[in-house]
């Protein structure tokens, strides 16, 4: 499979799953801790979806001349730790354990956790 051809699928799945974030908040009461757990999961599919291919295009015009090689691997890992950051901040705001300090600190493991994997290169 091709990166543009991948790219566009992983770019059609967060078309779709979005749609389902916004169709699944329109229909579906959040009144119970599956309907919870079901938002979470297509909402983590939708922002995968989405920042993997911003973190490719980025890395392939920003970091184009450095010794850094852009590979979808890379970048599906780079948009799954965005997306966690996010998800865990936002899972944390929906149980009222939020601040800025958790926020802070998940940012700060997401980016030890990108310049490990990318040192161990």
């Amino acid at each position: 499979m091709t990166n543009r051809s991948a790219l566009s699928l992983t770019g059609g799945i967060a078309l779709m799953a979005w749609a389902g974030v916004f169709l699944f908040t329109a229909f579906v009461p959040p009144h119970t801790p599956l309907a919870f757990i079901a938002f979470f999961l297509i909402l983590s599919i939708a922002l995968i979806g989405t920042f993997t291919p911003i973190a490719y295009i980025f890395g392939r015009l920003l970091l184009m001349r450095r010794r850094y090689l852009v590979t979808r691997r890379n970048a599906f890992r780079q948009g799954t730790l965005l997306a966690l950051v996010i998800l865990l901040n936002l899972i944390l705001s929906a149980l009222h354990s939020w601040n800025i300090f958790t926020a802070i600190i998940i940012l700060a493991a997401a980016v030890i956790i990108e310049v490990l994997t990318l040192a161990r290169k």
